[in-house]
């Protein structure tokens, strides 16, 4: 009988420690933990171990070897137990989100379906920038079982898997065919998480047999190591091209992104908007870059923006763009400027920074906004142009005071809104995405303090809400423990996933989850009927296969979960309720229903392309087609 080999014989633990001089023997599972145990990152002189600790669901393709690994190293690295693979993943991006990504969690996912569940996270990590690291479970290296449980088979290429599909939403991607090929792959992947530009998830994929095949580790691989972040010096004859166009600008203004945060550079953007009287426009990543008082704060920008950062971005003859990547909603598909406008990309990534023929300045934004005031020399945007977008914020306050007002109307996303905006700390962390919320909370949230709201828009992804709330606690309850995360979701993103309240409960990571329920996929059925079709498939009642309609009983169905739950009738029973909440430490969910009709945001809304049919037999849809291409005309095609 021969006997089967591993690439390295397997040792005895009295011996694995004696193999080579200044090696150590691990399996390739517990050789990466070792690894990430022992990196750290610098964060305001204070030394931090980068991987804050895991999301966890085990199986046969990640428990016998990682999951050994991992245990006894579960105090300094905590492993938390998701219900699904996809919430785990969108904990692990608000984790990293709420860290400006300097510090990220991994996740570990059984081989085949479970894995296959983190795709959509993964993908929402990329589409934000966000440090996401994957371990996930794969087929046998050797195929000597083949085919496997949970494997799939592709005939032609056996080297091909479900774990390939991960290829176009990774910034990193590798498979471990040998236990030496971590020393290589962990830096380099670690390395990708952490770069400024080319930031977002890693993805390993780890075969079942090796995880558990031993090599013979330099010891020095372990050593403790302490990363910083690059902070990349723009080329000072780009500095002095952007200065010179703004220079010339009499109707300036900035577009303020998520990568201001991110680069820790709000205080820069504040000095230089100030020292030049630039009105400055917040992105939806962007938002709490500034305060909702501060007076050069005009609102944010576009198709889900503000009536007063609208107006004067389609009159700005120069804009400067600061860490945003100009999504379609922030430049209402490029009708929200003026067709002669000039763009400079300030960006630490050149792909954004050369962005519609911008004139690139590629650096990190601490950096180069101090370097282009100076360049500046005392230019200042004319006073005229500052006092008028100052009065188009006033009027756009003044909407907004009236849109989340209580009163003798519907109940609404922005009463809701007003109301926990009057009632939190300035700190409370506020979590929201996909629906019609995000646009709410862009539109309506005043805030407080900087970098406290996160609205998931980069991927626009139903389901992040609630997972993303307890990813972000997590975080939260590591800084600043006193203050509360609040959850807004829609009731079609709490049935696609809400088993986070569980973990939430077990955890003790308290969330406050207002879930607002307006029967179904309210804001889809809007766009339905704005583009001239009749109502069906969104909201329940129009269902066409569903013959008797009904409400969920959310708060039972809360309750069941472990959290306190209660169902309000109106916006001050909400208030009421949401001071109660504030007052717990324990998980709670306030529901209430808002009308899927009346009280949506009306003003504010820039063009949005959107894909109507040229021909129909329906005369509603026909018009309606003919007004979405009258407004083409104000596309730009680039200057």
């Amino acid at each position: 009988m021969t006997e089967q080999l591993t690439p390295e014989d397997t040792l005895t633990q009295e011996t694995k420690m004696t193999t080579l001089p200044d090696t150590i023997r691990l399996t390739t599972a517990q050789a990466i933990v070792r690894w990430l145990l022992n990196q750290y990152i610098e964060i305001d002189g204070v030394e931090t171990r980068i991987c804050g600790g895991g999301f966890g669901i085990f199986g046969h393709g990640n428990v016998p070897c990682l999951g050994e690994a991992i245990y006894p190293h579960i105090a300094e690295m905590p492993l938390y137990r998701g219900q699904n693979e996809q919430g785990m993943g969108f904990a692990a991006a608000a984790y990293a989100k709420y860290h400006l990504r300097r510090r990220f969690m991994f996740c570990t996912a059984s081989a085949g379906p479970g894995t296959a569940n983190l795709l959509t996270a993964a993908a929402l990590a990329h589409a934000n920038r966000l440090p996401m690291l994957m371990l996930c479970g794969d087929t046998f290296l050797t195929r000597l079982p083949d085919p496997v449980l949970q494997q799939l088979e592709h005939f032609g290429n056996p080297t091909l898997g479900v774990n390939d599909a991960f290829k176009p939403v990774s910034r990193y991607w590798d498979r471990i065919t040998h236990p030496a090929q971590v020393i290589q792959s962990l830096p380099a992947a670690l390395a990708t998480m952490l770069d400024p530009a080319d930031c977002g998830p890693a993805f390993l994929g780890l075969p079942q047999d090796v995880q558990g095949w031993t090599y013979d580790y330099p010891v020095g691989f372990f050593a403790r190591r302490v990363h910083r972040i690059r902070r990349q010096t723009p080329d000072m004859r780009e500095i002095t091209d952007a200065a010179a166009l703004l220079a010339g600008a009499q109707r300036p203004i900035i577009i303020a992104g998520g990568g201001v945060q991110y680069s820790g550079a709000v205080s820069e953007l504040t000095e230089f908007a100030e020292a030049h009287g630039i009105p400055v426009v917040e992105t939806i990543a962007g938002r709490a870059n500034m305060c909702a008082d501060h007076p050069l704060n005009i609102g944010p920008i576009g198709v889900t923006g503000s009536d007063s950062a609208n107006a004067i971005a389609e009159q700005a003859d120069v804009v400067l763009a600061v860490g945003t990547r100009l999504q379609d909603f922030t430049t209402g598909s490029w009708t929200a400027f003026a067709g002669d406008a000039r763009f400079i990309g300030l960006n630490v990534g050149r792909h954004d920074a050369m962005k519609h023929l911008s004139q690139p300045v590629v650096g990190d934004a601490k950096l180069a906004l101090p370097q282009l005031g100076a360049a500046l020399d005392g230019y200042c945007a004319p006073q005229d142009w500052t006092t008028r977008a100052k009065d188009e914020r006033r009027a756009w306050d003044a909407y907004v005071a009236d849109n989340v007002a209580q009163g003798n109307r519907p109940n609404s996303y922005a009463q809701a809104i007003g109301v926990v905006n009057d009632l939190c700390d300035k700190r409370d962390r506020v979590v929201t995405a996909a629906g019609g919320l995000p646009a709410e909370v862009t539109a309506n949230w005043r805030t407080l303090d900087v970098g406290t709201v996160d609205v998931e828009f980069g991927f626009s992804c139903m389901g992040y809400e609630i997972a993303g709330g307890w990813g972000a606690r997590i975080a939260q309850a590591e800084v600043e423990p006193e203050r509360d995360t609040i959850v807004f979701v829609g009731d079609g993103s709490y049935l696609l996933m809400n088993s986070d309240i569980y973990s939430s409960v077990l955890t003790r990571k308290k969330l406050i989850v207002l879930v607002l329920d307006n029967g179904g996929f309210a804001v889809i059925n809007k766009l339905q009927n704005n583009t001239g079709q009749d109502s069906f498939n969104n909201l329940i009642a129009d269902c066409p296969t569903v013959p008797d309609p009904f409400a969920v009983d959310f708060d039972s169905h809360a309750r069941a979960m472990g959290a306190d739950a209660v169902t309000v009738a109106n916006p001050a029973e909400l208030g009421a309720a949401f001071t109660r909440a504030k007052a717990s430490d324990k998980t709670t969910v306030i529901v209430m229903q808002v009308d899927p009709y009346e009280g949506w945001t009306t003003q504010g809304h820039a063009w949005w392309e959107i894909g109507t049919p040229q021909v129909s037999g329906n005369a509603n849809v026909r018009a309606k087609h003919a007004e979405v291409e009258a407004e083409r005309a104000k596309q730009r095609r680039g200057v």
